[in-house]
């Protein structure tokens, strides 16, 4: 059976038996910042397992795309691990239970699969009798084959929330495949019994005293890994070598001209490239590009171990698209859009591969000369702060320097590295967040508002009549009421106060009550399914549950952002007709005062294709077409085109904004009815947030009469100040910037000659230390050439020393060092003289043996820094 005949087979089964089949979600998960990438086929769902949103389908199954990266370091070394895997699943929200899923999964893995019932264990939970005779009594499954597991092995667990027991189907391939021991059993690591399906039954919930409750509707969560189901049914030995990995490896290994399964070493080499090379393909194609942090991290490792695994086979120039090229071909029968994407996909590859090459070239050679250091020093141990310089300045992976350092013997100070990279850290760990269900202010809304929910009516309206029907405080506790001047979150029956989404932040507005209570609404969100909470401060009153209000939107901030909003739609459309269909949507934030749109383009946006995007817009909103806006299901809106996003999660029932033909986008926003209403629309800036990521920000309506009001006053004094007509400034400004320039170059000359006729007095004040001298001064000169000037002046006329010195230039020290040539063949190193004065003062720097240059960010510190270079002269003398 082929990888897409299994891929059917599995859905359509499923679908037999009353499943909805639903798509493969991204790999970006929607709407969940708990995780940083789609690493299980029950992710998507999170929100039904956990009830706090009700599912469309009570009964679904999938073919999940997803990557995981805790085994990273094992990908290639064995033939088990990898990153990217398809997940195939079938879910139950509250339907069925394991009466129907286990003989479903007998019934598919013996009659569709064709796998020998003689050939199959189960393992169940240690007291999961209830699994043992419906495997046993109604499967039959003899009793010797069903063995029971402890809770590491048989329990499905993730902090807090829903949880319980599972029951996994293993496969024994035989006792010629393995270790070949006698002994030889499932819990034996060798590859003869592998695990073809997890059925994991969602019966508790887990609170964080760590008690598990039985849940009222129990669920169903499985998870069966397609690579290694096909391999077994395909009589593949790995998930390496089945149809459509293994044209991928055969890629790999035909571009490094070599023959897999010939030499170890080479092979470990092609897995790596395989498996990463997928993973990063399918997470460009879900929008995620390279970067330093969060899942933008995750795919720069990826492509930078895969080539630095190439570069060790012998793979010179770009190789990376072309086995990306491949994956495409492989998978674009299953994920049509690879083919669609192309382009934009084998672009970011290409772009980050380029990169890396760089940095690789670069880095590279300060790592040799970081290890050389240690190596002559006799040293074992790589300094994090070393580490970290190899990342921040080259992109070096910490891991890829690890590798290497690994290979000459050596061993990573990680902590001095986590330590510098703290910052990064904090910023990584916000993105993955918690892998918990439910955090501590999560389950307590949960607790607090149970399954209340409100209706929206924003879309219609700006004021409502409604009931308060819970109110929360701090961390989600729930209140009777909130008296004048305290602060809490209040949920309504009716809302027409549109809670932050889709990049559209919130509306804010009051709400007064019947008995005569104001509050004041400064944000508005969904902390999960249908409920929309309101923070508010209490104005004047008492607020209290079951209270009547009147809920009032400001009108003005609502009618500011519908015009970004929309504006936003027509930007979008602007730019894939001026730059090309590869242009993403990857970000927005819309609110009363601006848009910001971000978007996927590997250049700089020039300013004629900027001034051709303004004009296009501004021409769509002078013509003044109708805002059409309609419901409609998923599928109906694809078959029209309409553009969906990468992280945004998308039911059966879709909303469909259309501006004429111009824009036809899912959008939940809200919006003008007709583009004349956004008013002018003025870009006021462009350019680069991440690798391949543009950004535009721009604004509408009054704030660009605002802008432009600004920008004419400014004008208007300008031109006063300089005293020449407003068409004359550029010119006037040029000419004042001419005469400024040649008085630096003056101001310079003069330096120059001053602190030449100062290298005898310089020298005049040179210390000995042993038979070296040594010249170690602050001078005045703001310039670096001219300072790297005058230290090549000191050190000629010395003939034999060495030269430290030190000038302050506005709030930072510039630093140059010299040693004579005899003094460097003697050991001497001006780039560690001139780091070590620069720590002292803040920075850092290096450069030759014989020259070296630095900087420093406390300029109270010159004169310790100066004796602090010294002193590194003082110890090599020493030693």
């Amino acid at each position: 059976m082929k990888t897409d005949e299994l891929r059917q087979a599995y859905l359509k089964f499923f679908e037999s038996k009353g499943h909805k089949i639903l798509p493969s979600a991204p790999l970006v998960p929607a709407g969940d910042p708990t995780l940083l990438l789609t690493a299980a086929g029950m992710v998507p769902f999170k929100q039904y397992f956990m009830g706090t949103a009700l599912p469309e389908h009570k009964r679904v199954t999938t073919c999940q795309k997803c990557v995981r990266t805790g085994d990273i370091d094992n990908v290639g070394k064995t033939t088990r691990h990898g990153t990217f895997f398809e997940m195939l699943g079938n879910f139950s929200f509250g339907d069925y239970f394991k009466a129907e899923v286990i003989p479903w999964a007998w019934e598919f893995v013996v009659d569709v699969l064709g796998l020998a019932p003689e050939s199959l264990w189960i393992t169940i939970y240690l007291d999961d009798d209830e699994a043992f005779d419906i495997w046993h009594d109604v499967v039959g499954v003899p009793a010797d084959r069903i063995l029971r597991k402890d809770k590491k092995d048989n329990f499905w667990e993730i902090g807090v929330g829903p949880c319980g027991p599972c029951s996994e189907i293993h496969i024994d391939r035989g006792a010629d495949v393995g270790c070949g021991s006698p002994e030889c059993n499932l819990d034996c690591d060798c590859g003869r019994f592998i695990e073809l399906w997890n059925l994991v039954f969602i019966q508790y919930h887990k609170d964080e005293d760590g008690a598990y409750t039985p849940l009222e509707r129990p669920g169903i969560d499985t998870g069966m890994g397609l690579e290694r189901v096909a391999a077994v049914l395909q009589g593949a030995e790995t998930i390496f070598d089945t149809d459509e990995t293994g044209i991928v490896r055969d890629r790999a290994a035909q571009l490094a001209h070599v023959e897999y399964g010939d030499d170890p070493r080479t092979d470990v080499a092609t897995r790596v490239i395989t498996d990463h090379v997928r993973a990063a393909t399918f997470m460009a194609l879900d929008g995620i590009l390279p970067t330093n942090e969060g899942r933008g991290y995750v795919l720069r490792r990826l492509l930078r171990r895969a080539a630095r695994y190439g570069k060790l086979i012998g793979l010179e120039g770009s190789f990376l698209p072309l086995v990306a090229e491949t994956v495409i071909g492989s998978m674009a029968s299953p994920y049509p859009e690879l083919s669609q994407d192309r382009e934009r996909i084998l672009k970011a590859i290409a772009l980050e591969e380029e990169r890396f090459a760089v940095a690789l070239e670069q880095g590279s050679s300060v790592l040799e000369s970081v290890i050389a250091r240690i190596e002559r020093d006799g040293g074992k141990i790589l300094q994090g702060d070393d580490a970290f310089k190899l990342y921040d300045t080259y992109g070096f992976p910490f891991e890829l320097t690890e590798e290497i350092a690994s290979e000459r013997g050596l061993t990573v100070d990680r902590g001095g590295f986590d330590e510098a990279m703290e910052a990064q850290r904090e910023r990584a760990r916000a993105a993955r967040g918690d892998n918990a269900y439910l955090d501590k202010k999560s389950e307590k809304y949960h607790d607090a508002i149970g399954d209340l929910t409100t209706e929206f009516v924003g879309y219609d309206e700006l004021a409502e009549n409604a009931e308060v029907i819970a109110i929360l405080g701090s961390e989600g506790t729930s209140l009777e009421e909130l008296s004048e001047a305290e602060q809490g979150e209040v949920v309504i029956s009716r809302t027409p106060f549109y809670a932050a989404s889709g990049g559209q932040q919130a509306d804010t507005g009051m709400m007064v009550s019947s008995k005569g209570a104001v509050a004041e609404v400064a944000n508005v969100s969904r902390p999960f399914g249908e409920v929309i909470s309101h923070e508010v401060t209490v104005a004047k009153g008492t607020l209290k549950v079951g209270d009547r209000v009147i809920a009032y939107v400001d009108e003005d901030r609502r009618a500011a952002t519908m015009r970004n909003h929309t504006a936003t739609h027509l930007l979008h459309a602007a730019l894939k007709q001026v730059l090309g269909d590869h242009v993403q949507q990857a970000g927005s934030y819309v609110d009363q005062e601006r848009l910001r749109f971000d978007f996927s383009h590997f250049e700089a946006v020039s300013r004629e294709e900027l001034d051709q995007v303004e004009l296009l817009v501004n021409r769509w909103v002078l013509a003044d077409i109708p805002v059409e806006i309609k419901t409609t299901t998923l599928d109906e809106a694809h078959r029209l085109g309409a553009v969906a996003l990468f992280d945004e999660k998308y039911g059966d029932d879709v909303r469909v904004v259309g501006v004429g033909d111009v824009s036809l986008e899912l959008c939940g926003g809200t919006h003008v009815s007709r583009t004349g209403k956004i008013g002018l629309v003025k870009i006021v800036s462009e350019g680069g947030i991440a690798a391949g990521v543009r950004r535009i920000e721009a604004v509408t309506g009054y704030t660009s009469l605002r802008r432009f009001n600004e920008a004419n006053d400014m004008l208007h004094d300008m031109s006063e100040l300089l005293k020449v007509p407003e068409d004359m400034i550029i010119e006037r400004t040029e000419r004042l910037l001419d005469e400024l320039k040649e008085g630096e170059r003056e101001a310079t000359r003069l330096r120059q000659r001053l602190a030449s006729g100062g290298v005898d007095s310089l020298i005049s004040d040179k210390i000995m230390i042993g038979q070296v001298p040594v010249v170690a001064a602050s001078v005045d000169l703001s310039d670096q050439e001219a300072l790297r000037n005058l230290a090549d002046g000191v050190r000629e006329k010395l003939g034999s020393g060495i030269v430290l010195l030190g000038s302050r230039s506005g709030e930072k020290i510039l630093f140059v060092a010299t040693v004579s040539r005899d003094l460097v063949k003697q050991g001497f190193n001006a780039g560690s003289i001139v780091r070590e004065a620069a720590k002292v003062a803040g920075g850092g720097g290096g450069g030759r043996p014989d020259m070296a240059q630095a900087g420093g960010k406390d300029v109270s510190k010159l004169e310790e820094a100066l004796t602090a270079g010294v002193e590194v002269v003082r110890a090599h003398r020493a030693s």
